[in-house]
């Protein structure tokens, strides 16, 4: 099952939030979006991505982050069914 967590996080914060999320493992995709809800980027992670792979979209978020003020970060992550409840 999936379970969805939106942050509002500051432009400036992204690319550690991001960093931070990843080390906490068990997810699935992240979703970038402005103040407005319109969806700015999004890109999956799965358990064997390395960091050659992540490198160059951290770059991309960190250069986006320069023009986004305040945005929401959408996180989806596998959940036991038993952690919902």
């Amino acid at each position: 099952m999936t379970k969805k967590e939106t942050f509002s996080i500051d432009g400036k914060d992204l690319v550690n939030k991001i960093k931070e999320l990843i080390e906490e493992g068990n997810i699935n995709r992240i979703t970038i979006s402005d103040k407005h809800g319109k969806e700015l980027m999004s890109f999956p992670l799965n358990v064997g991505l390395f960091a050659v792979v992540i490198a160059p979209v951290l770059a991309a978020v960190g250069a986006m982050a320069i023009f986004v003020g305040e945005c929401s970060l959408t996180v989806e992550r596998d959940v036991d069914e038993e952690e919902i409840k």
